[in-house]
């Protein structure tokens, strides 16, 4: 019998996950990873009910049940390097990070070494002979922030709900009468909860005020700290009435974050695309291949008119708005999720 540790959350996603796969004949044992526990002010960290949501349902479908502690790792590998990244002016995406480093390669490790043969999660996606595969539920399709894994790590999981909508799990939630079947997503950053980017960071980065100046070189208002601005970012802005203003860029030394109220402002726009640390699940596409590229979880696909996989230059099909450092680029032919790279 293939025996199967399934991450538990102590959502809804990765219940029905360990479900259908007790229910399939796989040896499922349920897992719990505690990578974060802090506390920030006002906005205690929901593990302790997460974990005692996610050790309830592991009862009621009569599964073992353990708890992994990474939180050393995971402050190393995912909270360091996300506050580098901002320091450094860019828009790092945590999530992406956490798959790579914790959920597919610690998890992964850490299970297959205490006798697991496959180790499986609740993500909206599919995982066939190495490759990774677009979810059928495209608005919930989760391989944007799976492209970093590799395809050694995608030929041990098990990506059950694959193959079906977000109703559709919750509906199978309730008819199993699982604890979990009407708890909310849970939204924010990945790991502490309903917090919110500025709140987070303001723990860790001390920051000032500075200029926010426009694309004539006025001063129209004042900002709480360059680093937590984003391309194209509009809400948010400290800046009077009329026209809205859109973030064209920062500079983080200087402290200064430039805006403009021309949506069609060059600086919002681009064709072209400079990529670092690529990364491929299955070796690099080839140059002829029919691809498409996105740049941010459920923004649309993009025609890629030429790439080279070695540089990691890009050239897309259509203008695009606000392609931001720090986030990825991920590549796809058709339903296959080939990897992708880092916008420099």
């Amino acid at each position: 019998m293939t025996k199967v540790f399934v991450g538990m959350s102590g959502g809804v996603d990765s219940s029905v996950t360990a479900a259908l796969l007790n229910e399939q004949g796989y040896d499922v044992t349920g897992v719990y990873m505690k990578n974060w526990s802090q506390d920030l002010p006002g906005m205690p960290c929901p593990w302790r009910e997460d974990y005692q949501d996610a050790k309830r349902v592991a009862v009621q479908l009569g599964i073992p049940f353990k708890l992994y502690d990474f939180e050393k790792e995971y402050k190393q590998q995912v909270v360091d390097y996300m506050v580098r990244e901002y320091q450094a002016g860019n828009t790092p995406n945590p999530d992406i990070m956490c798959n790579q480093e914790v959920k597919f390669k610690l998890f992964l490790e850490t299970a297959l070494s205490e006798g697991a043969d496959m180790i499986a999660t609740g993500h909206y996606a599919v995982s066939n002979g190495g490759q990774l595969l677009k979810a059928k539920d495209e608005n919930k399709d989760q391989t944007y922030f799976l492209y970093r894994v590799t395809s050694d790590a995608m030929d041990k999981t098990i990506f059950p709900l694959g193959n079906f909508t977000k109703d559709e799990v919750r509906a199978m939630a309730q008819e199993r009468g699982l604890v979990t079947a009407k708890k909310k997503e849970s939204m924010g950053i990945c790991f502490v909860g309903k917090v919110g980017i500025k709140e987070f960071l303001s723990q860790y980065v001390e920051t000032e005020p500075g200029p926010v100046i426009d694309q004539f070189g006025v001063e129209v208002g004042r900002h709480e700290g360059a680093i937590f601005y984003t391309i194209g970012q509009r809400h948010g802005l400290d800046v009077g009435g009329g026209m809205p203003f859109y973030v064209t860029g920062k500079d983080i030394s200087k402290n200064i974050v430039y805006v403009t109220t021309d949506l069609n402002d060059e600086h919002l726009w681009t064709k072209k695309l400079a990529l670092k640390q690529l990364h491929w699940i299955g070796g690099a596409p080839k140059i002829d291949d029919k691809l498409t590229v996105r740049l941010r979880h459920r923004a649309a696909l993009i025609g890629v008119a030429h790439l080279d996989p070695e540089t990691g230059l890009c050239e897309l099909e259509d203008e695009v708005r606000a392609a931001t450092p720090g986030q990825s680029a991920v590549f796809y032919h058709g339903s296959i999720c080939l990897g992708g790279g880092i916008i420099s």
